[in-house]
């Protein structure tokens, strides 16, 4: 969450270095990255002395499974962080610090409420993912995302049909729409790892309607 926040709010030389490397577990196939970490983490590679120092064993073990885990997920839930913190105006942030909060107090009171959704989804998303690779192949791991279903705490109704009507297909999802997703993940044998976004395509939509209405 701190690396998204850190691409989301700052500027400085070779960000989009920092960010095609932050990706590259997503594009790279799944032999490349194991093999990168088994030469980073193996006995011959440059932390192997290291390990060997402290008596650590990692590969074959299921430290270089959580390890492996936490590589592949972590693109997913930066991303998704970075994009919900630059959906948030600073500003609501620089006026909760006039009137006496803190940095961090700000932050948790008034950025991370708003980019909530943004931040969920993305760990949401990786945990999916990770999870799926770890306990295949005796279990599936998915996931629904079904976007706005219910009004957030301080979302008027008015607000929240206003906001389902903003996604791409114009309405949001019903209890319908999820049950339908769950029967699909349930009688589909080879599906797993994925989240089905079932939301009327506000995923699609990074900056939505809702971050200043709800600050105010």
């Amino acid at each position: 969450m701190s690396t998204g926040l850190l691409l989301a709010r700052k500027s400085f030389r070779g960000k989009a270095l920092a960010q095609a490397v932050i990706a590259l577990p997503m594009v790279l196939p799944p032999v490349a990255v194991g093999l990168a970490l088994l030469l980073l983490f193996g006995r011959r590679g440059p932390l192997g002395p290291l390990w060997s120092a402290l008596g650590i064993e990692i590969v074959f073990t299921w430290w270089a499974a959580a390890i492996a885990a936490a590589v592949v997920g972590f693109p997913l839930l930066a991303r998704a962080c970075e994009q919900a913190f630059a959906a948030v105006d600073p500003g609501y942030e620089r006026l909760a610090r006039t009137l006496g909060l803190s940095p961090l107090r700000a932050f948790l009171r008034v950025t991370l409420p708003l980019a909530s959704r943004g931040v969920i989804y993305g760990a949401l998303l990786a945990f999916t993912r990770t999870a799926a690779q770890a306990l295949g192949p005796h279990v599936r791991v998915n996931a629904i995302g079904p976007g706005p279903t219910i009004p957030a705490e301080r979302e008027s109704e008015v607000h929240y049909r206003r906001q389902r009507e903003a996604c791409i297909l114009g309405r949001g999802a019903d209890p319908d729409d999820i049950l339908a997703a769950m029967r699909f993940l349930l009688e589909c044998k080879a599906f797993t790892g994925q989240m089905l976004a079932v939301d009327g395509g506000q995923h699609l939509i990074w900056k939505g309607p809702d971050t200043g209405e709800i600050a105010r």
